[in-house]
């Protein structure tokens, strides 16, 4: 079983606030299939918030999320999931009480597969992946880059057609990294879906991202190529202040 595939994840005019504290302030972006989208942005920029709103753990007030047309805003988490929106977190939030292969299974399990379904599934993203562990390992037992792994993969079993990676890098070292980044760049032809990545590590973010959307103090800052990115001074300003902005020392 393989769900039909949506075309382009939308956000406008998204506006969340804590308390006083304004998180996002009129945020819009869109992502297509086939498409690799970075958002960054310094230190409490909203990019969480963002992935919070996209995948209905947040509700925006006010603003909209649209797939193919269709407003998804007030959806739960769980339906936005059924919904063809996978993610992943920055603390990983595996099942400790399952195994690694359970973990994917569980999330066949909740699109529509059989178990017989999902378990070949779960071996399949597993392989393609790159994890050579045991499929019996306890998740309360890995090392921390293969939990950022096994997120992953279990997002993609889920089948979505847009698949948000909360800070995948966290962690690893150049070799993990390099393997991470391999990873990303395939997902979109191997699995059909479009690919936002947050993410703090600026060589994977320019190694990998089609376009990427800046955010800076809960407000879109800019939006362009890798090289476009690079060389904003509002973007260079940003992360490295007024005086370090004279230098294209991003990456």
């Amino acid at each position: 079983m393989t769900r039909s595939r949506k075309e382009k994840l939308e956000a406008k005019d998204i506006h969340v606030a804590f308390g006083g504290v304004r998180a996002l302030s009129g945020v819009n972006l869109t992502l297509h299939a086939g498409d690799i989208l970075g958002l960054i942005g310094p230190n409490g920029a909203g990019k969480t918030t963002m992935v919070n709103v996209l995948t209905g753990f947040q509700k925006p007030s006010p603003g909209t999320v649209i797939v193919d047309g269709e407003d998804i805003s007030a959806l739960s988490a769980r339906k936005v999931a059924q919904f063809g929106i996978g993610r992943s977190f920055q603390s990983a939030r595996l099942f400790r009480g399952l195994t690694v292969a359970e973990n994917l299974v569980a999330a066949g399990l909740g699109v529509g597969l059989s178990r017989k379904g999902a378990a070949a599934q779960a071996q399949e993203i597993l392989s393609w992946i790159g994890y050579r562990q045991g499929l019996d390992r306890g998740c309360d037992s890995l090392p921390y880059s293969d939990e950022r792994r096994i997120s992953i993969a279990r997002a993609l079993a889920l089948q979505p057609s847009f698949v948000l990676l909360d800070e995948p890098a966290s962690g690893m070292n150049d070799q993990e990294c390099e393997q991470l980044m391999e990873t990303i760049v395939n997902i979109p032809q191997r699995f059909g879906c479009g690919v936002m990545l947050i993410e703090h590590n600026m060589q994977v973010i320019m190694g990998v991202c089609h376009r990427i959307h800046v955010l800076d103090g809960g407000k879109s800052l800019a939006e362009g190529s890798p090289e476009e990115i690079r060389k904003d001074p509002n973007v260079l300003r940003a992360y490295l202040g007024t005086e370090a902005s004279k230098k294209d020392a991003i990456i």
